[in-house]
């Protein structure tokens, strides 16, 4: 009498020899076998939110879409920081009553403490003062933080709303030819607020390839929100030239180095979550962290960057530089040579540096190319200490990528000025 086989036995089998090397058509058999096992089937009601999900990662309807968003948080970003806090409020209390408090309770106008912490005596506002206690608290309170306040706001919302992924999606073809993903649209969002948890959140990238790639743009070409809080500041009407120039040297550079840096460059595999509407707790922790991560890194950079600012220029080392580094400056970035003591200032700040420029008599393309300048010189040193904890080969690779650069872009918006004749 023939034996009856057991229905489950073939499932037994195929199960059992999962750990066996199974050839294509096994492992589709065994896919279908766990699918039918685990998943059942339901009657599917599409939502608003679906619609627009939709709509929202297809290049036809997503691009415009992109576009608005960015469109919306520039708008909110310029008005609330720019317009109604430090303009409407933090320049009028500034410059109409603690710098001329200041100047009154200082003794001694003409000594070195005087110009250290207060700055110059007869300086009418704060930007122009350059004393610790007058430009730098200034700089920091007064333009910085608002910026960087509601720069993490609108962040926060659009994480926790669901858009960030959607954009990743969005931007992944462009993104893929600078050998990266669209999910290091992430790092570089986060770069506009402070490049220091954008160097930490490259880590979400793959390979080393893409990791350096990432982090080298960020150092370059992402200005933070404080540098973009000042430049709203001081030069508004030429944001926009900056950005551009910036945005055109992220996709260049990133294209280049995506072909001479060796690794590979896998596709993108993200989870795409539901819309959903921001929760209260989640928009409160996640801007309580950040802000406050700003206030205890960044803020003891700008007052320590005014009073050594101030010392180099006490001591003659500004003019000297100025002096030895002229011909680069004048000839090759067609910016003046006091353009040398904001470099300096990058270091240690870039939005700093920038408040430093409105003191250096210049035309308005010349502006503009020591604001670039500026930004793709050299990254800021909590910047410079985080790229050192990823790595100090990748930390020497990247400077070295970064001189080259600045060299050549800054000689290329040079030439453009010149070819333009607005140099």
């Amino acid at each position: 009498m023939q034996k009856e086989e057991h229905p489950n036995r073939h499932k037994r089998q195929v199960v059992q020899g999962a750990d066996m090397v199974l050839n294509e058509d096994q492992r589709w058999s065994l896919v279908d076998l766990l699918a039918k096992q685990t998943i059942s089937a339901g009657t599917y009601k599409q939502t608003v939110w679906d619609v627009i999900g939709e709509l929202t990662v297809k290049p036809l309807t997503g691009i415009p879409v992109a576009f608005a968003v960015l469109y919306a948080f520039w708008s909110v970003f310029g008005s609330f920081a720019g317009a109604l806090c430090t303009d409407g409020f933090f320049v009028k209390f500034f410059d109409n009553h603690f710098l001329p408090w200041m100047q009154a309770i200082w003794p001694d106008p003409n000594s070195i403490l005087y110009f250290l912490f207060v700055g110059d005596p007869l300086a009418d506002n704060c930007f122009e003062a350059f004393g610790v206690l007058t430009s730098g608290l200034f700089i920091a309170i007064g333009v910085v933080l608002p910026a960087v306040l509601i720069f993490y706001l609108m962040m926060a919302i659009l994480e926790d709303s669901g858009y960030l992924p959607r954009l990743a999606v969005l931007v992944d073809t462009l993104l893929h030819k600078m050998g990266l993903h669209g999910y290091a649209i992430v790092p570089t969002i986060l770069g506009l607020g402070c490049n220091v948890p954008a160097i930490t959140a490259t880590r979400i990238l793959e390979t080393k390839k893409q990791r350096f790639i990432m982090m080298t743009l960020l150092a370059i070409f992402v200005p933070c929100g404080a540098q973009l809080g000042i430049m709203l500041e001081v030069i508004p009407e030429s944001v926009g030239y900056v950005m551009l120039f910036l945005l055109i040297g992220y996709v260049v550079f990133g294209y280049l180095l995506s072909k001479i840096v060796p690794g590979t460059n896998p596709e993108i595999l993200i989870d795409v979550p539901p819309y959903h509407m921001p929760q209260r707790a989640n928009i409160t922790k996640k801007l309580w962290m950040r802000t406050s991560g700003f206030i205890i890194n960044a803020v003891p950079f700008v007052l320590l960057g005014v009073l050594f600012i101030n010392l180099l220029y006490i001591g003659g080392v500004i003019q000297w530089l100025s002096d030895v580094f002229a011909p680069v400056f004048v000839h090759w970035f067609g910016v003046p040579k006091e353009t040398a003591g904001p470099l300096i200032a990058a270091f240690l700040r870039k939005d700093l540096a920038v408040a430093q420029l409105s003191n250096i008599e210049m035309t308005q393309y010349q502006m503009i190319s020591a604001v670039v300048l500026i930004s793709i010189y050299f990254p800021c040193v909590a910047t410079f200490v985080v790229m050192l904890k990823e790595g100090w080969k990748e930390l020497l690779a990247a400077v070295g990528v970064l001189f080259a650069v600045a060299f050549i872009y800054g000689g290329i918006i040079h030439a453009i000025g010149i070819l333009l004749g607005v140099a």
